[in-house]
């Protein structure tokens, strides 16, 4: 198929946000640009039931303060699944690396979203990246 897009490995995605407004945001540009929200919390114990349900999810995008506790536990739980966890958070944590492909500083446009998205996608594939975003930090973990 010389004209059609090519397959996103990276297409079901966790959305753990505690501002309402970001994770409406981020809900609405992600399924626009046709991406599966298995589903939006802004809890750490909504999010790790989910990731431990067995769902299909390619990716968490977490913040790191949230209403009962802190994204590092999220990612803590995405991480041992072997699921990619990426922060996007006005301040990434320095242990962050440990357990995330990467961090995108808040706050972003929706386009550098969808980049740090398709960067992380590539990162993880080996390849580089054809854009790194303002604020996107990619750790070698992916």
């Amino acid at each position: 198929m010389f004209f059609g897009k090519k397959k996103r490995k990276i297409e079901r995605l966790l959305v753990v946000e505690d501002e309402p407004l970001v994770a409406f945001d981020n809900e609405h540009v992600l399924t626009e640009a046709g991406y599966i929200i298995v589903a939006t919390t802004d809890r750490v114990s909504a999010a790790v039931e989910c990731i431990a349900s067995g769902k299909a999810i390619d990716l968490v995008l977490v913040d790191i303060n949230l209403t009962d506790g802190t994204g590092l536990d999220v990612a803590r739980a995405a991480f041992a699944r072997a699921i990619p966890a990426l922060f996007v958070t006005g301040n990434c944590p320095p242990d962050a690396q440990a357990f995330a492909a990467g961090c995108l500083d808040k706050p972003y446009r929706q386009r550098d979203l969808l980049a740090a998205i398709e960067a992380v996608e590539a990162s993880g594939d080996g390849r580089a990246p054809k854009r790194i975003p303002a604020g996107l930090r990619l750790f070698e973990r992916v």
